[in-house]
């Protein structure tokens, strides 16, 4: 059936309000663990090869498939299969994340270890329940605009760690800033609590054998071997360079000269307005584009300004920062965050295009743990490659491993399939 709503009047519906909250919720934990723990551990004397090294810890979102079939077939009393799972990680991450700040990196890493792998678990968790509850509520037409919002806000969310947290961490210590960033977890919950379950026509997997087996069977089958190795070679690799261009990103502007103020203030806030009215027009422009065409012309946004970091660092390190040095900042954060929010919105809507119904949890956590790979296994020796290249060195690396990615949609995304060629399955809504 054809919508004749226009772009603007999709965008205004109770739908995407909710995928705000999701976007958000899902955001806060994974951006402390990118920006807010790094600084932290880096003003506390943590080498960069330490700090690398410690996104391993990362690993639930690369392994989050494993008991992905737990949400699948198990239903939390009372509130349902996606809301209460919901519910209980961002629980979780309430009180873990105001427990890690009150840990001290110098005395007990092993601790601080522990308690931000149980972040990265209880995050990873949480986006499970949160994509798949995303994946039912909206309908195919929408997988784009939808997405995109959740992207946006999920980018929104980084400022709190990423920006708010770094301010105050200026003037206040780290319990206080770690117990303020976690309460910023209680609009997810208040969401949770106030929306219902979405109504969906397959049926949830009979037995735990079947919700572990069928979602690959079914996948596999669907796409064929060779198609569906192409599929996973290409969620692997679209995002690559650009997560490794990030993985350091706070340490690198601290090494360039800048305070945790400057990131805070210039780094953090240039690169919102960027994001969120690109990516807003980019979920726009994929209801009219469909999701083929967007991955082309926002990865090649997202390729480009990897470039920017490159400048940068060549510049760098600023014996003095002033004006000009914090508006070089501001423009290379701005492009980064515009291209990121292109590619991010196109590339969750293949992922949500690609999963059935019947496993939707699963399947989108196998395609988001791959995506998530790169930040947690090649971010891994980040440090250790920035320390042998250079900076410099370093981002053109990025931008080399970026390229692979773009080429493949020569197969998986072919420029000349338009919107109504690429929803890949009936709509069961």
């Amino acid at each position: 059936m054809n919508d004749r709503r226009t772009p603007l009047s999709a965008l205004l519906t109770r739908r995407m309000l909710i995928c705000v909250f999701t976007g958000f919720s899902s955001g806060l934990p994974l951006y402390l663990l990118l920006n807010l723990v790094p600084a932290w551990l880096r003003t506390e004397g943590v080498s960069l090869a330490t700090i690398g090294a410690l996104s391993l810890i990362h690993f639930p979102y690369t392994w989050k498939f494993l008991w992905a079939p737990l949400l699948d077939r198990y239903v939390v009393p009372t509130l349902g299969r996606r809301r209460g799972w919901m519910l209980i990680t961002q629980t979780g991450l309430l009180a873990l994340v105001a427990w890690a700040g009150t840990l001290s990196p110098a005395e007990h890493l092993d601790w601080v270890v522990i308690a931000i792998t149980g972040v990265a678990f209880l995050s990873a968790t949480q986006d499970i329940a949160l994509d798949a509850y995303r994946r039912e509520l909206l309908p195919n037409p929408e997988l784009g605009l939808g997405n995109a919002v959740h992207v946006n806000a999920y980018r929104v969310a980084g400022l709190v760690p990423g920006s708010l947290s770094l301010i105050l961490a200026d003037h206040l210590p780290w319990p206080t800033v770690f117990a303020i960033t976690a309460a910023f977890m209680l609009p997810g919950i208040a969401m949770t609590l106030s929306v219902r379950e979405p109504a969906v026509t397959a049926a949830a997997p009979k037995t735990l054998r079947e919700a572990v087996i069928e979602p690959f069977h079914e996948f596999w089958h669907r796409a064929g071997g060779q198609g569906a190795a192409l599929v996973l070679g290409f969620i692997f690799l679209y995002k690559l360079g650009d997560s490794m261009c990030t993985a350091l990103a706070t340490p690198f502007y601290l090494d360039m000269g800048f305070t945790k103020s400057d990131i805070g203030l210039i780094a953090k806030n240039a690169g919102l307005w960027p994001s969120v009215i690109g990516g807003l027009l980019g979920g726009l422009w994929m209801v009219r584009l469909g999701i083929n065409r967007a991955l082309w012309l926002f990865g090649l946004v997202q390729l480009v300004t990897i470039l920017g970091f490159a400048w940068l660092a060549h510049a760098g390190p600023f014996p003095v920062i002033g004006a000009t040095q914090r508006a070089s900042l501001a423009l290379v954060i701005g492009g980064e965050a515009l291209g990121v929010g292109l590619g991010t919105a196109a590339f969750v809507a293949y992922i949500a295009r690609t999963t059935h119904p019947a496993y939707t949890a699963t399947q989108f956590a196998l395609f988001t743990s791959l995506a998530a790979f790169p930040r947690t296994f090649a971010n891994a020796i980040t440090g250790w490659l920035v320390e042998s290249m250079g900076w410099s060195g370093f981002f053109l690396l990025c931008f080399g491993l970026a390229l692979p990615g773009m080429f493949m949609l020569l197969r998986v995304a072919p420029w000349n399939h338009g919107p109504d060629d690429e929803l890949g399955q009936e709509d069961p809504r």
